[in-house]
Order: structure tokens, then C-alpha cells, then sequence
């Protein structure tokens, strides 16, 4: 098998990651006539064209095949700067920032138990790359190799790939007591929700939808709809008198005690399982991250 010049990997990494041939230069510190040299060579050497040169750039599945063979490579150099920071304390601290350690978080997770979670392996110099999309769709990152691992709803294990229970996320109705008062004082009912406006996080965001049709016990529901990319955008914007929005109880505890949020649908509850995939290799980092993530998850939403 043939040997690849790490640095032609990640210049390939890097202009995937990046978006393109300047900002990849500007990452590794080469002109863009260096990088796209590195991207010639390597694609002469693999016999096929990695990219293709589209807007935005986007990998072929060669491409993807080298680009998870890079981050697996970043896992085993990571791997190798802990151990060496245990043997030889001088050598630690390494890492180059394109030695970036990347996972998929839903962004509910990341605003609630995920962040405190991975706070210590950040202290200790890990280079995390934390990248957010909705639970529902996180497995794609880590199936197309873009990601070592992902926190997501999907329970069967993808290929090559192993997965532990996190817990469930309860998720609630809320809004502000004034809005719910003017809006419909006797809350959330099944004659009223098609008129009331949804906060939701984009328009991959089913949760509102979800949470309805559960509560309500109904196939299909359309609903009103408002988009903020946020979940912590998503609080402020019920704060701000924008409609009703359906946000994990976790990050609203404190605000539904003060009294500045309420329950719109008082006792209904959408719990949502939540587990943690990744490569399965053999590899301390990997193991570090799962025991992080396993150990607050358990302590915030409950053991599974």
C-alpha cells in the first residue's frame, strides 16, 4: 500500500475544512500555489481526483476516504502527545492547530452538560473542534468521516463505529407568564397551538412539531413558525415576548424557579434519548472523551 505524505493530507484536509485553497494557505502558513502543488501531487499518486471544484469545494469518495484517514492519524498523534506529556512534560503542548480533535454535539447539548464536560480535556491542551448541528443529523458528520465522534438520537451503532447511552434530555413547553396570559390563558390546548407562533432552533428543527403532535396525540401538525440558531437564542427570544418554544428543561430550571418563564402544557414532557458514537479504535483520547461525556451526561439528564 502506498505511503501518503502526511502534509499533502492535511493540506487536503484543510482545504475541505476551510473552503477553499486561500484560507487553507493561510492555515498552514504555504503559498496557494504550495497548496494546490500538494493537492496535484497527491491526487497523481492516488491516481483520481480528490476535490471537486465546485462552490462550495466538496471532497469525492476518495477524497473522503483520505480525509478520514488524516483525522484518524490526528487521533494517533494525539494519542501520542499524552503519552509523551505523562513520559516527558516538555514535550507536551505540541499540537498544531490543523491537529484539530473534531466531534458532532446537538447545540442543546453543547448549551446545557456537553460543554462542562469536555472542559477538562480543553484545560489540558486537547484541540478540540466542537461542531453543532441537530441531534437528528450529527451521526452524518461522523458517517462521512468528518468526525472522530458525535452526540446524537441515532441508537445502532454506525459502521466501524461504537456507541454508549448518554441518558434523555426532557424537553418542555415554555413562555413568558404575559404572552401565555394574552396568547391562551388556559395554556397550550389542541384547538389553539396552529395559531400561536414556534420558536425553533432551523428548518431541520422538528422538535416543536414533535412535542405537539406527542402532547396532543396527533399524526401530523403544521405549525406557526419562528427560526432562531440558537438555544440559547431560542430562551432569549421567548424572554422577549416572540411566542412559545419547546427547549430542554435543563436550560430553563433556573428561569421557570425565578418565575420568568412557565410551563405552556404543565406536566407533558418530550424525552429524548441521546447517545454518544465513535470510531472504533483503539485510542486514549477516545476513551477520555467517552468517560467525559458519559460521566456528565449521567450526572445531568440521569443514568441510562
Amino acid at each position: 500500500m502506498s505511503t501518503f505524505d502526511p502534509a499533502a493530507l492535511e493540506c487536503l484536509a484543510a482545504i475541505v475544512e476551510e473552503g477553499g485553497f486561500e484560507r487553507a494557505a493561510r492555515r498552514l502558513s504555504i503559498t496557494q500555489s504550495a497548496v494546490s502543488q500538494r493537492l496535484r501531487a497527491l491526487e497523481a499518486q492516488v491516481g483520481t481526483v480528490l476535490i471537486v471544484r465546485s462552490r462550495p469545494l466538496r471532497p469525492t469518495a476518495a477524497g473522503q476516504l483520505l480525509l478520514k484517514h488524516t483525522r484518524q492519524l490526528r487521533l494517533l498523534r494525539a494519542d501520542l502527545e499524552r503519552d509523551l506529556g505523562e513520559l516527558a512534560p516538555s514535550m507536551a503542548g505540541g499540537n498544531h492547530e490543523e491537529e484539530r480533535i473534531s466531534i458532532a454535539i446537538n447545540a442543546d447539548s453543547i448549551a446545557t452538560w456537553a460543554l462542562p464536560a469536555l472542559g477538562g480535556l480543553a484545560r489540558q491542551g486537547l484541540p478540540l473542534e466542537v461542531i453543532t448541528d441537530d441531534q437528528d443529523f450529527t451521526h452524518e458528520w461522523l458517517r462521512e468521516g468528518q468526525v472522530l465522534g458525535c452526540v446524537t438520537t441515532l441508537k445502532q451503532a454506525l459502521r466501524g463505529c461504537r456507541v454508549a447511552a448518554l441518558g434523555a434530555m426532557d424537553y418542555m413547553a415554555v413562555a413568558t407568564p404575559g404572552w401565555l396570559q394574552a396568547q391562551c390563558p388556559r395554556g397550550l390546548t389542541p384547538h389553539n397551538f396552529r395559531e400561536l407562533p414556534f420558536i425553533a432552533f432551523n428548518r431541520k428543527d422538528d422538535m416543536q412539531a414533535e412535542f405537539v403532535a406527542r402532547a396532543f396525540g396527533l399524526r401530523r401538525v403544521r405549525l406557526r413558525q419562528v427560526f432562531v440558531p440558537s438555544s440559547e437564542g431560542q430562551v432569549r427570544a421567548v424572554l422577549a415576548g416572540w411566542g412559545v418554544s419547546v427547549v430542554p428543561e435543563l436550560l430553563v430550571r433556573g428561569l421557570l424557579q425565578q418565575g420568568q418563564l412557565v410551563d405552556a402544557l404543565p406536566g407533558q414532557r418530550l424525552p429524548i434519548q441521546l447517545y454518544w458514537h465513535c470510531w472504533n479504535l483503539q485510542s486514549e483520547v477516545l476513551d477520555a472523551l467517552t468517560a467525559a461525556l458519559r460521566g456528565t451526561a449521567g450526572q445531568a439528564l440521569g443514568q441510562p
